[in-house]
């Protein structure tokens, strides 16, 4: 993120303030982001900035509504092969209103109802149907045969689906940062970061992907990888972190001794599918990497035990999840 600079030209001290903001009536609590110039006593926001508490909100409301998120809305378009005027009238939209979905508008209670129920390849068959005396007959054929196209593949898909329920074991939300849930980013995250840094322990991947994923709600208001964090004894940890590594063919566990104790390094040969990603997550990636490749392990541990996400939340008798709200404290970054 670019931070402003104040009347001497340094840069403006960020500050963060629990706020709680009104969104269609409904109130959400989330973190406010400014900019302090110490030498005017003035208080400003930036575009960018203000993005990051309305994500927040606006997150927070679709989660509770069951509304589709920003990238589910235009990954389905896109699994169709569709315009969004398209998708618009199928749905039975007004003819821009989808196109206004993607661009990041949230879609009313019932139109969201609607764009989850075509999430499922055989409704929007259904739907497509129905919409037949407002297609084209050639239109009606190619959308009919990439639906079929696509409920064949979804059927192929379910090892995948599996995998998810197995490695996601909490859904989409704030719980994890409201980042999408997909194995095959998680995957390319994954062979992505050890590419960056090398040969990597379990123990040093833990802290790296939490770093990455509460680096990205501060800045984005939206995590990377889809996972949810715990505290443990040597810092915060994806949970279920043993099925994270475990699950990939990509990712390659290796034993390794040090001080006369076995440890599990992780290694890859395979290069990432960088195209799942935006350039702002591959920007945030890229510098959680760059910052933590030359650190130890056992530094990793120690910076991680700094964090407020951690000593707020470590306690030996009970697993308890971190909130992403600590992204905003975070010492390190």
């Amino acid at each position: 993120m670019i931070i402003p600079k104040d009347s001497t030209g340094k840069p403006m001290r960020v500050v963060y303030r629990p706020e709680i903001m009104t969104f269609r009536g409904e109130k959400f609590n989330c973190v406010y982001m400014s900019f302090r110039d110490d030498e005017l006593n003035e208080v400003f926001t930036t575009t960018e900035s203000d993005s990051i508490w309305y994500n927040q909100v606006t997150n927070q409301y679709r989660e509770k509504h069951g509304i589709p998120y920003q990238d589910e809305i235009i990954a389905l378009r896109e699994r169709y092969d569709l315009s969004a005027s398209k998708m618009s009238l199928i749905l039975g939209f007004g003819a821009n209103q989808y196109r206004l979905y993607e661009e990041g508008e949230v879609p009313s209670e019932s139109n969201g109802k609607m764009i989850r129920s075509a999430m499922n390849p055989r409704v929007f068959q259904e739907l497509v149907g129905a919409s037949r005396n407002l297609l084209s007959e050639k239109e009606f054929v190619k959308i009919s045969a990439k639906v079929e196209d696509v409920i064949e593949r979804s059927e192929a898909m379910k090892d995948d689906q599996w995998a998810e329920q197995r490695i996601f074991i909490t859904g989409r939300g704030l719980v994890n940062g409201f980042a999408p849930q997909s194995i095959a980013r998680l995957r390319s995250l994954l062979v992505y970061v050890l590419g960056k840094m090398g040969d990597t322990f379990q123990t040093k991947m833990n802290k790296v992907l939490f770093y990455i994923d509460f680096l990205s709600y501060r800045e984005r208001g939206m995590a990377i990888s889809g996972l949810a964090y715990q505290a443990i004894e040597f810092g915060p940890v994806p949970q279920r972190w043993d099925r994270v590594y475990s699950g990939f063919d990509e990712v390659v566990p290796q034993s390794k001794m040090v001080k006369d104790q076995e440890c599990t390094v992780l290694t890859t040969d395979v290069k990432a599918d960088t195209s799942l990603f935006s350039k702002e997550e591959l920007e945030i990636i890229d510098t959680v990497c760059e910052k933590l490749a030359g650190v130890s392990a056992k530094k990793i541990v120690e910076m991680s035990h700094l964090e407020s996400a951690w000593k707020k939340y470590y306690n030996p008798s009970q697993s308890t999840l971190i909130p992403f709200e600590e992204s905003f404290s975070l010492v390190a970054f």
